[in-house]
């Protein structure tokens, strides 16, 4: 489904019963909804889930950037208004984790809880010129140079081997994400700077990490964990980064148990 907001033509789905609680699902970079099939068929009994399309990825439009993480949740804001939506749960993993800290601080009160899988709440200032690199790369050469590296860093060599068919269907959504859209939000992720700020949030939050995570090392979900009170800290074994891919049933298992308690 697409709905025009501000400007912006979102695309989204929606998954499970009405009148369930509600659960947002946020993708990472290069992404779209698509990667999150193994939690929604897993939770779509359970739960009212809506996963959507973030600015610039899959269905979802791709204007010309830079964006900003604000911009990113501000998107999200409009999307919930329009559909009604309340006091979700949400769930966003590695950029989508990124989009949920701005927009649980920048709107407080409007989650039931948040979940913050593989992501950072900062990066070092050297990290600034790896972004850039692939800014370059992307513009002069499109999205495919970059797909192999990334995928090197999102899935462990064992799940690369086991699971050849998986790697390959996030190898097209890589392949697809046009390069505005991909150039636009790796403008904006470099530039979060919000640990600082995470004691002010203002709902059960829990943290998941793939323990062999290059990408967004367990170190900085452990520097989540430790600046926001009241939080849990589960760590996946023999997962990297797409940790909900690699590790779906550990992954799920944690998040339902979380969202169980809240």
């Amino acid at each position: 489904m697409k709905l025009p907001l501000d400007g912006l033509t979102t695309s989204y789905e929606l998954h499970g019963p009405e009148g369930a609680p509600w659960l947002v699902l946020s993708h990472s970079l290069a992404c779209s909804s698509a990667m999150w099939a193994p939690q929604i068929e897993a939770l779509k009994g359970e739960y009212r889930i809506l996963a959507y399309d973030t600015r610039g990825h899959g269905g979802t439009e791709a204007p010309p950037g830079p964006y900003t993480l604000e911009q990113l949740a501000d998107d999200l804001h409009a999307l919930l208004g329009a559909l009604g939506v309340e006091r979700p749960h949400y769930c966003g993993l590695s950029m989508g984790g990124m989009i949920g800290q701005t927009y649980a601080l920048r709107h407080p009160g409007r989650l039931r809880s948040l979940t913050l899988a593989d992501t950072t709440s900062r990066y070092p200032a050297e990290a600034a010129a790896v972004w850039a690199q692939r800014i370059e790369v992307a513009r002069a050469q499109g999205m495919a140079p970059l797909a192999e590296p990334t995928l090197q860093r999102w899935f462990t060599p064992a799940f690369h081997a086991r699971c050849p068919e998986v790697v390959a269907s996030v190898r097209q959504l890589i392949l697809a994400t046009p390069v505005a859209g991909y150039v636009g939000c790796s403008q904006a992720i470099p530039r979060i700077d919000l640990t600082a700020r995470l004691h002010a949030i203002d709902c059960p939050v829990l943290v998941i990490c793939g323990a062999d995570d290059p990408g967004t090392p367990l170190a900085m979900s452990e520097e989540i964990h430790a600046h926001t009170p009241g939080s849990r800290l589960v760590v996946l074994p023999e997962a990297a980064h797409l940790a909900n891919l690699e590790q779906p049933e550990a992954f799920t298992a944690a998040l339902r148990g979380f969202l169980a308690a809240c």
